[in-house]
């Protein structure tokens, strides 16, 4: 591989050595596979480390431990482990290799196809949703943490304006026990509140719910009236936007950086929470209850069916994600050994999230003397209501809440950071003008801006409803639709054979004969398998007593249907694009690879990818804006020299690709 003028790395002992067509060394590593124009990760630790914050997120905590003891305990493991097998993996493995190979987002990559082009608008359209409401979660997080900066938590006690007459604590003040402090607080009321509070005994108001409800959301009661802005929430959202932009401000060469810590201490605060939940009273009732096998629940469809669903969601799956991480990636990097490593992080991080929450719910509840279920709770209950009142039990209780909703928040970030990555790296992607380029920064800012205002509304008195309603509807079926289309559109579309080669290409050997058999049926299938669980199981979704009204029902499905339909409108318009006579003709061409399909780098295009484009239609290494076409005819005609492995040399006469 010839070096071009004013190409500092000719300066390097390594570069100067004669290269193979392929840009690598006879017998040594490729060391030209680098993407200076759109840019690379700093190194593998960096992409492992992004991923496996996107991946290992908020679920993790306050879903998979509920779903686990809900459906079988110690049982659930083995559908959980079977599903990670046969989905988890290849879907992970997939998607990596997809963006890698092609080193583009979730909108170019579709050049394989591009009829298809559609499903990667509808990535965009799920990451935008998903991206509004999790950063109001971390926003809340953001109060928590601060709210926790104090001697006393503020939802110990139910001696305070926000609290009613049934609240409850669980912890006894000094000198006074709870039902005492609530009949002093409510004296004007007389005779009457002592009864409703003796009455009440029986359904338990913990104070850390009605600070919950009362004071940190005061939420209204229906999802229509918004009430007022809640303006400390509101200044934790910008909050939050401000940092996920700071860390995002040069892309992935400062994400790279900062996933150093917000990926790896998460896993310190859950060691310091577990070490000390293991040593309370009652914790091993609690990890006993989460983990005691419920074998004939082995035979449920619907215990398969949360296994698969928690495996599909948990990893990321169809969000666009995974194949804009994979695009930074070098183009010979081993995808599939990352895809088996981050896949088991992410479900090894779960399982052991649960035993953390299960042992502080088990103190909790040996406290209160009741079973563990009636204490355990999953979403958004679980990390704002019963985790918190579990720590008011514990000595510095304050330190215990600062590191949990610390680790909250960084779950959430790292799952952010990806979020807003994949809608700016497929902006930029598809305009890719080199002003673009150069100005990322800027794209990523008015993303993060136009995040930042459509959030405001969740920051209202109305806005859990609205978060649940999108968490529950945004990404919920349209994600199974969507990845299937992507499936089949690789495997049968574009070619399960001409694929399985261009991964050879990349990787130097070609997929396991299990990944191309899960690409092909297996995984399919169980996608399919959670598309009918997902609708058979379907219920209208609630919030505690709250039953959502048709309406905003309605706005839900549109939510979910406004990324599937994006797949069958850029379809037809393709169609309708594109040349020939018949609808026939057309439907064939459209579904043809683009011509720019394939390595984004010349020296990686060989085999049949080497015939030769235009200018412009790959991107080449870079070059001196000032080389003339008349130099590129000149360098074309020498010949490279290729230095054979027995130290032989040889001269090839055909110009470069």
């Amino acid at each position: 591989q010839q070096c071009t003028p004013g190409d500092t790395k000719s300066k390097n002992p390594q570069q100067s050595k004669p290269l193979s067509r392929n840009g690598a060394v006879p017998g040594e590593p490729v060391k030209t596979d680098k993407n200076s124009r759109r840019g690379n990760w700093g190194n593998q630790i960096e992409f492992i480390l992004t991923s496996v914050g996107y991946a290992v997120g908020l679920g993790n905590v306050w879903r998979f431990p509920y779903l686990c003891y809900r459906n079988g305990g110690g049982a659930f493991m083995f559908p959980y482990f079977i599903m990670l097998v046969f989905c988890g993996i290849p879907l992970f493995f997939l998607e990596l290799s997809f963006g890698q190979f092609a080193s583009q987002g979730c909108l170019g990559v579709w050049r394989i196809s591009p009829m298809f082009k559609g499903v990667g608008y509808g990535m965009m359209v799920v990451s935008t949703y998903i991206g509004i409401y999790y950063n109001v979660v971390i926003c809340i997080a953001f109060y928590y943490f601060f709210s926790s900066m104090t001697n006393l938590l503020p939802w110990t006690y139910c001696n305070n304006p926000w609290n009613t007459p049934t609240c409850n604590g669980v912890v006894t003040p000094t000198g006074i026990n709870n039902t005492l402090a609530n009949v002093t607080r409510s004296l004007v009321t007389g005779a009457a509140e002592v009864a409703v509070e003796v009455v009440n005994k029986t359904k338990r108001t913990s104070p850390s719910e009605e600070y919950w409800k009362h004071y940190v959301l005061k939420i209204s009661d229906d999802i229509g009236n918004f009430g007022e802005v809640r303006l400390p929430i509101l200044g934790c959202l910008a909050v939050s936007w401000v940092v996920v932009f700071l860390c995002l401000i040069r892309g992935v060469k400062s994400s790279g950086k900062v996933v150093y810590f917000t990926a790896t201490f998460p896993y310190v605060v859950l060691t310091i929470l577990f070490i000390r939940g293991i040593t309370l009273e009652g914790a091993v009732t609690g990890i006993k209850y989460y983990l005691t096998p419920q074998w004939h629940k082995i035979l449920d469809a619907k215990v398969w069916g949360d296994a698969a669903s928690q495996i599909f969601y948990s990893l990321g799956c169809a969000w666009g994600g995974l194949i804009t991480m994979a695009s930074y990636n070098k183009f010979h990097n081993n995808c599939y050994r990352d895809s088996i490593i981050i896949s088991i992080t992410n479900c090894a991080t779960s399982v052991y999230a649960g035993f953390v929450i299960f042992s502080i719910l088990g103190f909790m509840a040996h406290h209160l003397n009741v079973d563990v279920s009636e204490v355990a709770d999953h979403g958004p209950g679980l990390a704002f209501v019963a985790y918190p009142e579990a720590l008011t039990l514990l000595p510095i209780s304050p330190l215990w809440s600062l590191l949990f909703f610390f680790m909250l928040i960084l779950l959430g970030l790292g799952t952010q950071f990806c979020l807003l990555e994949t809608l700016v790296t497929a902006i930029v992607d598809e305009i890719g003008t080199d002003w673009i380029i150069r100005n990322k920064t800027v794209v990523t800012g008015g993303v993060a801006i136009v995040g930042f205002l459509l959030g405001v509304p969740l920051t209202t008195q109305a806005g859990i409803y609205w978060l649940l309603l999108m968490d529950n509807y945004a990404a919920s079926f349209s994600l199974v639709i969507i990845s299937c289309i992507m499936c089949i559109c690789i495997m049968y579309v574009y070619g399960h054979k001409k694929y399985f080669k261009d991964v050879e290409m990349m990787l130097g050997f070609p997929p396991p004969i299990f990944f191309r058999v899960c690409w092909r049926f297996v995984s399919p299938i169980i996608i399919s398998f959670i598309l009918i669980f997902t609708v058979i199981q379907y219920k209208p979704i609630t919030y505690n007593d709250y039953v959502y009204p048709g309406w905003s029902l309605a706005i839900g499905f549109l939510m979910a249907m406004s990324s599937v339909t994006c797949i069958p409108i850029y379809a037809l318009y393709k169609i309708s694009k594109s040349e020939g006579t018949t609808f026939l003709e057309r439907l064939k061409n459209s579904c043809k690879a683009d011509i720019k399909w394939g390595p984004a780098l010349s020296e990686h295009r060989i085999g049949h990818y080497a015939a030769p484009v235009s200018e412009g239609e790959v991107e080449v290494r870079p070059l001196k804006e000032e080389l003339k076409e008349k130099e590129d005819e000149k360098r074309d005609e020498i010949s490279l020299t290729i230095q054979g492995s027995n130290g032989s040399t040889a001269h090839n006469t055909t110009p470069s690709a």
